[in-house]
Order: structure tokens, then sequence, then C-alpha cells
């Protein structure tokens, strides 16, 4: 894209450089008025055979025809390299993506995802039914092109792996990042990378070999997943265990408006509610979802609630219920 707009600023400054020799020479040999001049010099590099504006003299001639000479192949550069962008649809190109950065530059608390395959298209496909702002860089022109012919999907063309490529979709503000790239190293490089730029940053990393993941997770990851060894077990549970699987898939993955499960952090917990249990709390629950588990600790999970557990800010429930039932529940908590 950048080239093709370097040809169109060549082509103008060639035709605006030959139209003001034209005007320059004219009012300088012929005594020409600037109007005058202007349209001989236009009527001559576009030969279109209009009769001199006043009858010219012996340099006036020469001067012309050299001018012709000069201008012929300028003008027909121009005009060629002009119409080819219009025709080729780079302007609109050009409008989608200056659109597209603009709307980037405005990105807070997004998630990043780098290369748009198959995993990196349903993460989008899944944050979009959930309507998290997200904006995804690919490297590849065919996928770009793809991405623009989409509506309202952010967009960053350049390699996950360069640091200014990662600053230009705002990863100091950003809340996550995801880099689904085919090639572990390239995840590897995207995550030391990224982990450097932003220290708080949630990052996720998939990895086609095993022993990946510990690299991954030393190099900053938070999470690695490895889609070869989920799609096998999740093979193996439909065959010993189909009813629950498609239970736990229709909660996740499937039922954005029915029912779902969704983590609420107890962080800005109401006073009222501090050091109560949860059984309690759920006594006090109008709001008609159930709170599933806790987490208490990094890998620390509890799906027994049972009186001794007490509410303190450090923890996080698992609710199940409608997006509007979590809703009421999440001010309930914070509100009292």
């Amino acid at each position: 894209m950048k080239k093709e707009i370097y040809k169109i600023y060549i082509a103008l400054l060639l035709l605006l450089v030959i139209i003001f020799t034209g005007i320059a020479g004219y009012i300088f040999i012929e005594d020409f008025t600037p109007i005058e001049a202007f349209f001989m010099t236009i009527i001559t590099i576009s030969t279109v055979g209009f009769r001199e504006v006043h009858p010219l003299s012996e340099t006036g001639q020469i001067f012309t025809a050299i001018l012709i000479i000069m201008s012929f192949g300028i003008f027909a550069y121009a005009i060629t390299t002009i119409t080819r962008y219009i025709l080729d649809g780079e302007i609109r190109n050009y409008l989608k993506n200056y659109r597209v950065n603009k709307n980037i530059d405005k990105l807070k608390d997004h998630i990043i995802i780098c290369g748009y395959g198959r995993n990196g298209k349903q993460a989008c496909h899944e944050l979009g039914e959930e309507k998290i702002p997200f904006v995804i860089i690919e490297k590849e022109d065919p996928v770009i092109e793809q991405l623009r012919i989409e509506q309202h999907v952010a967009f960053f063309q350049g390699d996950a792996t360069h640091e200014d490529v990662l600053n230009k979709v705002k990863i100091q503000k950003a809340k996550a990042l995801i880099t689904t790239l085919p090639n572990d190293a390239d995840n590897l490089f995207v995550v030391l990378t990224a982990r450097e730029l932003n220290s708080k940053l949630n990052i996720i990393s998939r990895a086609s070999r095993t022993d990946t993941e510990k690299k991954l997770i030393k190099a900053g990851a938070n999470a690695v997943i490895m889609p070869d060894i989920i799609g096998g077990e999740k093979m193996a549970k439909l065959v010993t265990q189909p009813d629950i699987v498609e239970f736990l898939d229709y909660i996740m993955l499937q039922s954005h408006f029915d029912v779902n499960i969704e983590e609420v952090s107890c962080h800005d917990i109401n006073s009222s509610f501090l050091n109560q249990s949860i059984v309690e709390l759920m006594q006090r629950n109008i709001s008609g979802s159930n709170v599933v588990g806790v987490k208490t600790g990094k890998n620390n999970y509890i799906f027994n609630l049972t009186d001794d557990l007490k509410l303190t800010p450090e923890l996080k429930l698992f609710t199940l219920g409608t997006p509007d039932q979590i809703k009421e529940f999440k001010s309930l908590i914070t509100n009292g």
C-alpha cells in the first residue's frame, strides 16, 4: 500500500513540475498572462490539438516541441498510475485501512489476537459474540484482503514478533493477548516481547509441541493451549462421558443468550458481605444465578461449597445463570 501511494505522489509531483515549467516558459518567452500560459501548457502536454493562444515565436515553437517531448511520457505515466489506482480499488483499501487505524488508536482494555488462522478466527468469533473489543495482527496479504471485506473488524498488517507492530496495536492499553501463530518459535518470541512491553498483560499462547509449554510459561505466558491434545481429550470424553461434554459445550461455547457460566471477582465486594460464608450469600441472592465453584488462589478450586468458606476480596466466584441474572448478581455483591 505504501509503495502504491508513493507511486501516486511521484506521478503527481512530475505532473506538477511539467505544468509549472510550461507556465513559466510561456510567461518568460512569449510574455503570456498566467492564465494564457496555463491554458497553453495544458493543451500542449495533453496533445488535444487546439490552436495556440497567440502565434508563437521561433523560440516559443522550440520550447513547445521540447515541452511535448518531455511531457508526453510523464503525462501518460501519471494518468495510467492514477487510473490503475482507482480501478484496482486501492483507494477503497486505503480508506478502509485509515478508518481501521483510527479505531485502533481509540482501543482500550482490548484483546490482541496474533494470527488469523483456524484458532485465531475462532477466538475472534467468540470475542465478537461477547462484544469484547479486539484487534487482529496478520501479515499474509490474502488474509488481509479477507479481513478488509469483513465489516467492523479491527486489523493491522504486520509481523507480530516485531516490537513496533505490537506498539501500533496499543499493547500498553490492552487487557490480554492471544497468539495463535502456527510456529512455536514465533509464539515464544511474541510472548517474550509482549511480556516485556506490558508486565500486567494476560497472555494466552498456542503450542504444537509438549516441550514448548514450559518455555512459553517461563517466557511470560499465563496459559498455554495445545489444540491437538485438547482435541484428543475431548474425543475420548465423548466416548466415555458424552452427555457431560455436550452439557459443558452448551454452557461455555454455544449459548450466549440462554445460560452461561461467568467468573465474578470479589475484589470490589460490599463490606456487608466480608467474612460471611458463601452459603449465607446465596441465601440473600435473589438474582436467580448460582455459585457453582470458587477459586481461592492459583490453580486452587473448590466446588463443594461449605459454611466455613468465607468471602474475601481474593476470591473469584464461578456463577451459572442467564446474562441478566449474572449482571444482577454482580450488582448484589458490589452494592449490597
